[in-house]
């Protein structure tokens, strides 16, 4: 069994890490059964957040004004997982966040993750739900759920009661499940929005009387794109 890894857990935009941002990241880090470090940080995605994020997750625009950008905050969390194996609760979703944040700013993820989603789908079938919150009452471990800390902390405990419970059985079957696999997720680098995109923009809330709920400057091209094409089709040149 993995007894040294790196837990993270995400709360984002949306559910697409081509166009949704990362506003919450939460860390656990494992070496041989004992945490040793924990770390979180809320972070500012250069847009307002929809209705559903901010109930879901309890997170204001107001409390993410102040918080580092993805830049800064990925810089922190490549160090703490350095060559570690990703654990997580779904971990491929949040894999891709950070993938595609680190080929954004040039830099190389490639990671193994173990996937308690994946464990408890295998050999929980009978339960109602396979969430993490579910799960967590299923264990009676105590969860907050939606905030990436208490998320990070909880699939911690989760996967240890997990592997008491199915590690063994597991490991008759052929193993494998319980094992670090490769993690797959192709990102393509989004480049910033070109200074004609912007001013376009600029000018279009200028004539329209639109205020934008969103950072032109932090725009990549193709959300200036989409966002251009928006205003176009509703309200004309």
């Amino acid at each position: 069994m993995t007894d040294s890894f790196t837990c993270i857990d995400l709360e984002t935009t949306g559910l697409n890490p081509k166009t949704d941002k990362i506003i919450e990241i939460g860390v656990v880090k494992v070496e041989n059964g004992a945490v040793v470090r924990e770390w979180g940080t809320l972070v500012n995605p250069g847009r307002k957040l929809d209705r559903r994020i901010v109930e879901l997750t309890g997170i204001s625009d107001d409390r993410l004004t102040d918080a580092p950008p993805i830049e800064e905050a990925l810089r922190t969390l490549l160090e703490i997982a350095g060559e570690d194996v990703l654990l997580g609760h779904s971990i491929l979703f949040d894999y891709s966040f950070v993938k595609k944040a680190a080929v954004d700013q040039r830099l190389v993820f490639e990671k193994e993750g173990i996937d308690t989603l994946k464990i408890a789908r295998r050999y929980l079938p009978e339960l109602e739900s396979r969430s993490l919150p579910y799960l967590c009452r299923h264990y009676g471990i105590p969860h907050n759920a939606h905030r990436a800390a208490d998320d990070a902390r909880a699939t911690v405990q989760l996967y240890y009661k997990l592997a008491e419970q199915f590690y063994a059985q597991a490991e008759a079957e052929g193993g494998g499940i319980f094992r670090p696999k490769k993690l797959c997720y192709q990102a393509k680098r989004d480049t910033p929005a070109t200074i004609p995109q912007k001013e376009q923009l600029y000018r279009l809330a200028e004539r329209h009387k639109l205020i934008l709920d969103y950072d032109v400057e932090k725009l990549t091209r193709s959300e200036a794109s989409r966002r251009i094409d928006r205003i176009l089709a509703e309200y004309g040149r």
